[in-house]
C-alpha cells in the first residue's frame, strides 16, 4: 500500500522549509554578517584617518615643531617619545605602507582615502539591504509555502 497523496506532499514541503531554512541561516546570515562586519571595519579606518586629521590641524594651529606623545609597544604598554621635528609624518597607504608626507600632503591624501572609503561604505550598505531582502523573499516564500498567512505589520521586526 503507498502512502497517501497529503502525507507525501507534506513531507516534500517539509523537507523544502528545511532546505529553505537552511539556506537563509547557513549562506544568507553570514554573507550578511560578513558584509555588516566588513564595514564596521571600513568605518574603523574612517575614524582613524579622521583622528589624524584633526591631529595635523592642531598641529598646524599650534606651529610648534617639538611634540611629545605616547607610543604603543604592545599590548597596551605605552612610553613616552619626544618628536624633534613634526614636519613630516609617516601615513599609512594600505596594504601595510606607510608614506612619509608634509602636513599639507597628509590632509590632501586623508580626503581623498576618507572619500574613497565613504563610497566603499555606501556600497557595502546597498549590498547589506539587498541581502535582507533577499532574506526577506525567502521568509515569504516559506509562509506561502507552509500555508501560513501574512504576519501583521505590528509582529514584523527588522532582520539583523
Amino acid at each position: 500500500m503507498s502512502p497517501p497523496l497529503d502525507a507525501n506532499a507534506n513531507a516534500n514541503v517539509d523537507s523544502k522549509v528545511l532546505q529553505y531554512e537552511n539556506f537563509i541561516h547557513e549562506v544568507l546570515k553570514k554573507d550578511l554578517q560578513k558584509v555588516l562586519e566588513q564595514r564596521d571595519s571600513v568605518y574603523e579606518k574612517i575614524s582613524q584617518y579622521l583622528q589624524l586629521k584633526n591631529t595635523i590641524q592642531s598641529l598646524q594651529d599650534t606651529g610648534c615643531q617639538k611634540l611629545k606623545t605616547d607610543v604603543d609597544l604592545g599590548c597596551n604598554f605605552f612610553v613616552q617619545a619626544e618628536v624633534e621635528d613634526s614636519s613630516k609624518i609617516f601615513v599609512s597607504v594600505g596594504f601595510g605602507f606607510f608614506l612619509e608626507m608634509t602636513h599639507d600632503e597628509a590632509l590632501r591624501f586623508i580626503e581623498k582615502k576618507t572619500s574613497q572609503l565613504t563610497a566603499f561604505t555606501e556600497q557595502l550598505t546597498k549590498d547589506s539591504a539587498k541581502i535582507k531582502a533577499h532574506i526577506r523573499m525567502v521568509l515569504e516564500g516559506l509562509r506561502e509555502l507552509q500555508g501560513l498567512s501574512d504576519e501583521p505589520e505590528d509582529t514584523r521586526r527588522e532582520i539583523h
